[in-house]
């Protein structure tokens, strides 16, 4: 296997780590036996034990947020640009924690997973998660591994979403919240097109109900749902930057091509590329959570919501995304700041949509490593 140049500023060969426990009680009233984390820690613990970082995933994410899992590694982790070595979680002063969320399909356990009372995927028998049934799992394995407090929770998207909900449910453990291009709930239009998604897959001759394992998935449908996300996660302005209206070739075909355009075999591409790391029932679970996600339906009201946090923020909305807007983000700091709660708040401006936050982007590197400076105890 080739070997990849790794960078200095990587974090280097990681190891994917796995921790079980007995049982995880959901919001719903139901229960997860057996529960597995998977996830990865970048850093050292510091001797007080004050310098952790949890890190919480998108959608599509997963445990490796940071470095290769093997020298013939082509691919870093997700959030490469940010972890590592003088980076904004800069693992020279902190201790990284990233894990997979449960419902997921990268380690944690979720409707892939074996159902020990059949000996057969869990399928669609697997109990409906909330995003707060995923920040439950992750207390489990911050416990596990003796982390008293968290200098941060950080996270984009859905990330952010979990963020919030940890400064809600533990006051006491986060010192502070970085939450990026999220919300306090999804909008009608986000709940409209995640249905869209789900019924691509609902709709493939494969989907059989959710039990395909032993088959053929439905790729198809979910590379169509991937391709109807991937849309909303650019802007307008970088889709004509990237692509406009050129064609593949130079010019028009003579007969009927499905993807003449460059931006349709780019979202065919996108398509396909997710089919083969990502499993269609964990696809379904993770945006109903995400649509479920309702702080004002849970609370009363986002002021109710956020009257006990005790946690330091950084909100950050970007200009150009209209999936997770700058009103939805404004929100959010008005209810903080109505219970005088300390927050640095920026609407940051950019062309590159809602999918800013996993590319290079000074203006948020630089507000990252700022707020978490004056975090240090």
């Amino acid at each position: 296997m080739e070997k990849q140049h790794i960078h200095p500023s990587s974090v280097g060969i990681v190891e994917t780590q796995y921790y079980t426990f007995e049982e995880l009680i959901l919001t719903s009233g139901l229960s997860i036996k057996d529960v597995t984390i998977a996830y990865e820690t970048y850093g050292s613990l510091n001797k007080e034990r004050s310098n952790a970082i949890l890190i919480t995933h998108a959608l599509s994410g997963n445990a490796h947020a940071a470095g290769y899992h093997s020298e013939g590694d082509k691919y870093p982790g997700w959030w490469e640009l940010y972890i590592g070595p003088g980076k904004p979680f800069d693992t020279d002063k902190y201790f990284i924690i990233s894990s997979n969320v449960i419902g997921g399909c990268d380690g944690s356990t979720g409707p892939s997973t074996i159902n020990p009372d059949s000996k057969k995927p869990f399928g669609l028998r697997f109990p409906m998660v909330t995003i707060e049934d995923m920040v439950l799992a992750q207390k489990k394995l911050i416990e596990h591994l003796k982390i008293d407090t968290l200098l941060s929770v950080a996270g984009g998207s859905m990330g952010g979403m979990q963020a919030l909900k940890w400064s809600i449910l533990f006051p006491e453990i986060c010192n502070s919240i970085i939450c990026i291009a999220a919300s306090a709930s999804l909008s009608a239009q986000g709940i409209a097109l995640n249905e869209v998604g789900r019924q691509a897959i609902i709709n493939d001759p494969h989907w059989n109900n959710g039990d395909y394992y032993d088959g053929k998935p439905p790729d198809a449908g979910l590379s169509l749902a991937r391709m109807i996300a991937h849309i909303t996660y650019l802007s307008e302005n970088l889709m004509h930057e990237k692509f406009g209206r050129r064609f593949q070739n130079s010019v028009q075909d003579a007969a009927f091509n499905a993807s003449e355009f460059m931006v349709e075999s780019y979202l065919h591409y996108q398509g396909i590329k997710f089919v083969n790391r990502f499993d269609a029932n964990a696809y379904m679970y993770i945006t109903k959570a995400i649509d479920y996600f309702d702080l004002e339906r849970d609370y009363g009201s986002l002021m109710n919501a956020f009257e006990k946090v005790l946690s330091n923020f950084l909100i950050i909305s970007f200009t150009s995304d209209w999936l997770y807007t700058e009103a939805q983000s404004r929100n959010i700091v008005k209810a903080l700041r109505a219970n005088g709660k300390n927050i640095v708040y920026a609407n940051i401006e950019t062309d590159k949509g809602h999918d800013a936050f996993l590319i290079k982007n000074e203006p948020l590197e630089n507000m990252i490593s700022n707020f978490l400076l004056h975090q240090i105890q």
